[in-house]
């Protein structure tokens, strides 16, 4: 599978997640289904910081869809603005820095990797983020296991968020599965197409306006 084509599939498997959510909350199925996504995209963030030629572009990008997606995600999700969980484009956001400070290519920059590890942890729980520290230990999973054979990788990445699930809920567990067409990853980065990149950026907070709309 292309890069293209996993973002294909997360954006599917999301979707379905927040119609499950928003509209079909006693159906588990859907919401089975929506944990496909995320560790998806985590592993999408990783390639995509060793792959851009500009991160701090990469981050700037990141932070203007997670503000412009913040209204959306509380009005489909809470029916009202408030801001006490935000949207996963800010878990991504402090992911990526979390990495670009890991990665330690300015030597200006260079800080103990336990600092930044608990720095960016405290930051998800302190901003409520979607999956707060799940995410980062999902982040850091696919980060540091990047240089191992495919094997080796993904059975310490299994290891990892099977542990890890366990500080959610039960169905957490079924985000197993996207390591199954992860696994299938080719280092295709696929057509890259400006107009197909934003796309999929504004596919977030433009579907969840529209469920707000539709659930009235």
């Amino acid at each position: 599978m292309s890069i293209l084509t996993l973002k294909m599939i997360a954006l599917f498997t999301m979707i379905t997640d927040h119609y499950g959510a928003i509209f079909q909350n006693n159906i588990y199925l859907f919401r089975i289904i929506g944990r496909i996504a995320f560790p998806i995209y985590c592993f999408l963030l990783v390639e995509g910081y060793f792959h851009t030629s500009n991160v701090k572009k990469y981050a700037i990008r990141l932070l203007i869809f997670a503000l412009i997606s913040e209204v959306p995600f509380d009005l489909a999700f809470y029916n009202k603005i408030d801001f006490v969980h935000q949207n996963v484009f800010f878990t991504l956001l402090i992911g990526l820095i979390m990495v670009y400070f890991l990665d330690n290519k300015q030597a200006k920059y260079k800080l103990n990797n336990t600092i930044i590890i608990i720095m960016a942890s405290i930051l998800s729980l302190i901003l409520s983020v979607d999956y707060n520290i799940i995410g980062i230990i999902y982040i850091l999973a696919f980060y540091y296991t990047k240089s191992y054979p495919k094997s080796q990788r993904f059975i310490r990445v299994a290891i990892i968020m099977f542990l890890t699930n366990f500080l959610s809920v039960t169905i957490q567990q079924f985000s197993l599965l996207s390591l199954l067409l992860l696994y299938l990853y080719n280092g295709d980065l696929g057509p890259q197409n400006r107009f197909l990149q934003i796309l999929f950026y504004v596919a977030y907070p433009l579907h969840l306006i529209l469920f707000y709309i539709f659930s009235f």
